[in-house]
């Protein structure tokens, strides 16, 4: 058995003969079966990371023919990255935010998309810094773990996101995973609350006093989880990172595996935990809140209250309160996003000679006045009569009333009379003016 080197990296191999996909000296040995490679170009020296497995070639009593060793490429950083191997630092990072953003768990979330953000940043630490890209370019992979950095040194791939668009909503929030993240303050939870309006406190607004339970800072531990007289410790399963890295060769490369430690619960640090909280530095108490509901709310509508969800972890901001409304109908009046609408009934003969009618309104009761010769199925309009417009409240809707005539189905004696009077009357002028023409 023989070691073949390739920068860093060291492959066994065996038989009567070596040949590669490339050309390299070879010297034959007489006295043994097995043969060493006593010369390697200079470009050999300085190749890619490399995967190498052994295939056998047939043999045959003529020619010694062992093994033959294919090499393949590991993972290429500036591929990953989209960039050329003479990039700069400045088009590294610009790449690197490009697919940072396009990739990250919280906005993709298609499967791989985390796989392939975490390649995406670790592309990034190596080329981003002048001495590791150095090694690579040289060495490739191999050369970082020749060099002390091993297949888990690679930094969290949030905390390098962080970093660069120095945000906490995205990848932080609730995450609390990464190197130093117990040490990180984090936003507390949304909280959601539902409410039921009555018609009109829904179109006029209201104050409400609700009570709603949310995760307040302990008072025990200040918030730190810890008990009292005792101090953290750093993790000795994950080293302090919050993540443990599992790493496996196979014939297509080395995969990682990134997962939360499971001794701190990807905290990065141990304590003993507080008696009154349990280690979350949180506990649950009721509070009372004074809501305001604005004026031209409807079913669906949703409040945000700020900063009263859960509290944050290690003095962390709290997270809002939001408010999720509900309105019970109205039996007479209906709403049409800022109109309200009504319907009524009126007989044939306020249709045709015109009359007042009383309608109500969510302001009370006003007079309705309906014109001579109105038509089944008009739309009269009482102005500024519907609902206040959301956030501007002096805007105003309108109340659309739709008249319906009422046509007896069975009218009496007198009635039938009457019409027979008005239809001939009908008939005689529709003569008179056929006569004129």
């Amino acid at each position: 058995m023989a070691v073949l080197p390739c920068g860093t990296t060291l492959a066994a191999w065996s038989g009567i003969q070596a040949q590669f996909t490339t050309k390299y000296a070879v010297e034959s040995s007489n006295t043994s079966r097995t043969r060493t490679l006593q010369s390697l170009s200079s470009s050999f020296t300085s190749c890619e990371p490399l995967q190498i497995r052994n295939v056998r070639l047939p043999q045959n009593s003529h020619s010694k023919r062992g093994r033959r060793l294919i090499v393949r490429a590991a993972t290429d950083y500036y591929s990953v990255l989209g960039v050329s191997k003479d990039a700069s630092k400045s088009e590294i990072k610009t790449a690197y935010r490009k697919l940072a953003r396009s990739y990250h768990p919280d906005v993709n979330k298609e499967p791989g998309a985390e796989q392939k953000f975490k390649e995406i940043s670790n592309s990034y630490e190596v080329l981003s810094d002048d001495e590791k890209r150095s090694i690579y370019d040289r060495y490739g992979e191999a050369g970082l773990k020749g060099d002390g950095m091993g297949m888990g040194d690679f930094n969290s791939p949030f905390d390098i996101f962080e970093s660069l668009f120095d945000i906490g909503g995205m990848g932080s929030r609730g995450r609390g995973r990464g190197r130093g993240s117990r040490n990180r303050a984090t936003e507390g939870e949304d909280q959601v609350y539902n409410i039921t309006l009555d018609f009109k406190e829904a179109i006029f607004g209201v104050d409400k006093e609700i009570e709603i339970s949310r995760l307040e800072t302990c008072g025990t531990c200040n918030g730190s989880g810890a008990k009292a007289g005792t101090r953290p410790r750093k993790c000795s399963k994950c080293g302090g990172q919050g993540q443990v890295v599992s790493s496996a060769r196979t014939p297509l490369g080395v995969f990682q595996q990134v997962s939360t430690c499971s001794a701190c619960d990807g905290e990065g640090e141990t304590s003993a935990a507080c008696n009154t909280c349990k280690g979350d530095g949180r506990v649950r108490k009721p509070k009372l809140i004074n809501l305001k509901v604005p004026a031209g709310v409807d079913s669906g509508s949703r409040l945000r209250v700020r900063s009263e969800g859960n509290a944050g972890r290690r003095g962390g901001p709290s997270g809002d309160l939001f408010v999720l409304i509900d309105v019970l109908p109205d039996p007479i009046l209906k709403r049409d996003d800022t109109d309200i609408l009504y319907s009524c009934k009126i007989s044939y003969f306020d249709a045709i000679l015109g009359t007042t009618i009383k309608v109500p309104t969510v302001d009370g009761t006003v007079d309705l006045k309906i014109p001579s010769g109105t038509q089944p199925g008009a739309t009269l309009v009482l102005s500024k009569k519907g609902v206040p417009k959301l956030n501007k409240p002096n805007i105003r809707g309108d109340q659309l009333v739709k008249v319906q005539v009422e046509i007896p189905k069975r009218p009496s004696d007198d009635e039938r009379k009457l019409v027979e009077e008005i239809a001939n009357l009908n008939k005689v002028g529709a003569n008179a003016a056929k006569s004129r023409r």
